[in-house]
Parts: C-alpha cells; sequence; structure tokens
C-alpha cells in the first residue's frame, strides 16, 4: 500500500501532467483527429472514442488506481459499451503515467485477438517516445479502423445516419465532456 507520501507525490505528477495536454494535442490536432474519427467509421460499423488525460482524477490516485481502471470506467462512461454492434474501441492515453489502453467491446474483442491489441499499443508507445504523439494517435486510430472495417464493415450501399454514428467523433480530453467525481 502507498504511504501518505506516494500519493501525494503521485497527486503533484498528475495534476502537474494536466498542463501537457494542451501543448500535446492543441485545438488543431483535436479537429484532426475528430475528422479521423469520422472518416474512419465510414467504412464499418464500430464506434472509435479517442480519450487523453493529463492525470488521474483525485480519487483515482489516492485509491491507487491504474490507468487500465480509469480506461474502463470511462468505456462504460463514455457509452461505448451502448452501441448497437458491441463493437466500439477506446484508445485512451493517460499522459501522467504514460500509459495506453484499448478497450474494445465484446463484439470487436471476440474478433480481434488480444495479441493483436497489444501490438497496437506498443506501436504506440514507440511514437510516443519520440513525442510523436498525435502522429502515434493516428496511426493507431487508422489501424484500428482497418481492424474494424475488416470484421464489420459498412454496407456501402446505405448512407451513413445519425443513428448509425451513436457517439461523438471528437476527442475527450481531461474530461471536458463530461464531469467527474
Amino acid at each position: 500500500m502507498a504511504t501518505l507520501m506516494q500519493k501525494l507525490a503521485r497527486l503533484w505528477h498528475h495534476r502537474w501532467s494536466e498542463g501537457q495536454v494542451d501543448r500535446t494535442f492543441p485545438p488543431e490536432v483535436l479537429l484532426r483527429l475528430e475528422r479521423a474519427v469520422t472518416t474512419s467509421e465510414s467504412l464499418h460499423t464500430g464506434q472509435i472514442r479517442l480519450c487523453v488525460e493529463g492525470g488521474l482524477p483525485y480519487s483515482y490516485i489516492w485509491r491507487g488506481a491504474s490507468a487500465r481502471e480509469r480506461a474502463v470506467a470511462l468505456f462504460g462512461k463514455l457509452r461505448i459499451w451502448d452501441t448497437e454492434h458491441n463493437n466500439g474501441v477506446l484508445i485512451y492515453l493517460l499522459l501522467a503515467d504514460h500509459a495506453i489502453e484499448i478497450i474494445a467491446d465484446r463484439a470487436a474483442a471476440r474478433a480481434v485477438a488480444q495479441s493483436t491489441w497489444d501490438a497496437l499499443v506498443q506501436e504506440m508507445q514507440q511514437s510516443f517516445q519520440n513525442h510523436a504523439y498525435a502522429d502515434g494517435m493516428e496511426r493507431t486510430l487508422q489501424r484500428v479502423s482497418g481492424l474494424l472495417a475488416e470484421h464489420f464493415p459498412r454496407d456501402t450501399h446505405s448512407a451513413r445516419t445519425p443513428a448509425a454514428d451513436a457517439l461523438p467523433d471528437a476527442p475527450v480530453v481531461q474530461g471536458r465532456f463530461f464531469k467527474d467525481r
């Protein structure tokens, strides 16, 4: 169990890391990523959400929660589990811990081996080690899109309807789109 000093140090580190988000993912990069999600979802029936956080909320830090726990919680909060075909995917980045998580809903997890998701995380980590955050996120988005298009192709004869695009395409950044308790 973490000591009080370890918890406070982690808390300080996570709060400091929140300032990195806007420098790492400025508005023009977020817009580019949003457009990439929109384009991606025209190829398949899946729903992709991107989420970037500088640091974990206080409650997560205090109880020693991991980036994986946070990603799973956001998967639920952002309603990625609630898509028509159960093939939503969350790509989550926690800057403070240099952690990347890809959470796939039931159908996507059955269709794509966990080793494939793990390989995508490894590729993304290599990009991030070179400080190519936007490029790494975009490449991973394209790879996830390719997997979803392979396993869940969109009927090219039907238009993409609002019902088919069940989730927003804009990346979630530091809880801007929801309040966290």
